[in-house]
């Protein structure tokens, strides 16, 4: 759906070019759920205006939906961005319409008739939870349903694609969850491919099929969410998840002095996590073992566990064998 090509962008900066973007290559596929993850400054933002034409790249080929998007002409653009949908972190409603009105507004511009227009706003306030509201303004409205009326006016014009900017970074974690199960819904029950940018690694849990990571315009890591957060290469993916996991980057098993025999980090995916496979392998080969970190949760609809195990006595190499022969992933934390 949207492919980059050695895609770049600088800015004129006191008559200098600052990079903003370094050279990148992306593939982001239709129907997907893609992340894109980075600090402030890292180029997210950036990035995804680039999807929409609301910044023009400096060099590369960007192509969405077959479209050469470098080449697109301002008759081509309009109808390119009305394919597009975009969502805010700061929802960019306009205060003097009501929430009907703000849904309505993208229809009007694309002068659809009233009845038409009528009838898609009413589907669209079902669809995101607002009908009861439709008369309100956005003062009299809260952080989350502002967000419900920005997702609902992104979608008026039967958008393919929806970009998402820190869409959630205004919202408090109850009405973050809420509003990124809203995103899930739409793009399982309309096949929208979303892009989503953010600076929380547990939104891209939650949410995400695939994600890339960005650090200072560079595309460092880029994969399945289960990969690139079960298993961070670079040290910027592994500072977002042990954020995400609240603990310090080197992880309570960061100091192994004090600790016998050979350690191992085990990570289950899908239903192996809740297979009772510890307590069975180390029957069958008769090591001991102390778990000394640990945790149990779902990336998106996916169940998985990690853990860091210590084996001592007994068979440990056939421990070892038995679990990665049981498809447990296993990292030789130390020999």
């Amino acid at each position: 759906m949207i492919r980059f090509q050695q895609v770049h962008k600088s800015y004129a900066v006191g008559g200098r070019q600052v990079a903003a973007l370094q050279p990148l290559d992306l593939d982001i596929r239709a129907g997907e759920v893609f992340g894109i993850i980075g600090h402030s400054g890292a180029g997210k933002s950036t990035l995804i205006r680039l999807i929409n034409r609301l910044e023009a790249p400096s060099g590369g080929r960007l192509a969405v939906d077959g479209l050469d998007v470098t080449a697109l002409e301002a008759e081509g653009l309009r109808a390119l961005r009305r394919r597009i949908g975009m969502i805010f972190q700061h929802f960019n409603l306009l205060s003097s319409r009501t929430v009907a009105g703000n849904v309505a507004f993208p229809l009007e511009l694309a002068g659809r008739p009233r009845a038409q227009i009528d009838a898609r706003v009413a589907e669209l306030l079902q669809r995101v939870g607002l009908v009861e509201h439709a008369g309100k303004y956005p003062a009299q409205l809260s952080g989350g349903q502002k967000q419900r009326v920005g997702i609902a006016r992104a979608l008026a014009t039967e958008p393919k694609i929806l970009l998402c900017d820190e869409a959630t970074s205004a919202l408090d974690p109850q009405t973050t969850a809420s509003v990124l199960e809203l995103l899930a819904r739409i793009n399982r029950e309309l096949g929208l491919t979303i892009v989503l940018i953010t600076h929380e690694m547990d939104v891209i849990r939650r949410v995400c099929d695939r994600v890339a990571v960005l650090d200072a315009g560079r595309l460092v890591e880029s994969g399945p969410v289960t990969e690139v957060f079960l298993h961070p290469k670079h040290p910027t993916t592994r500072r977002f998840v042990s954020e995400a996991e609240h603990a310090d980057e080197g992880g309570p098993h960061a100091d192994l002095g004090a600790v016998r025999g050979r350690v191992l980090r085990l990570t289950f995916l899908g239903a192996d996590t809740y297979a009772p496979l510890l307590g069975r392998i180390a029957r069958q080969t008769g090591v001991d073992y102390n778990i000394l970190s640990g945790r149990i949760d779902r990336i998106r609809d996916t169940p998985y566990g990690q853990l860091v195990v210590a084996l001592a006595g007994g068979d440990a190499d056939a421990a070892q064998r038995a679990f990665a022969e049981a498809g447990v992933t296993v990292e030789v934390l130390r020999p």
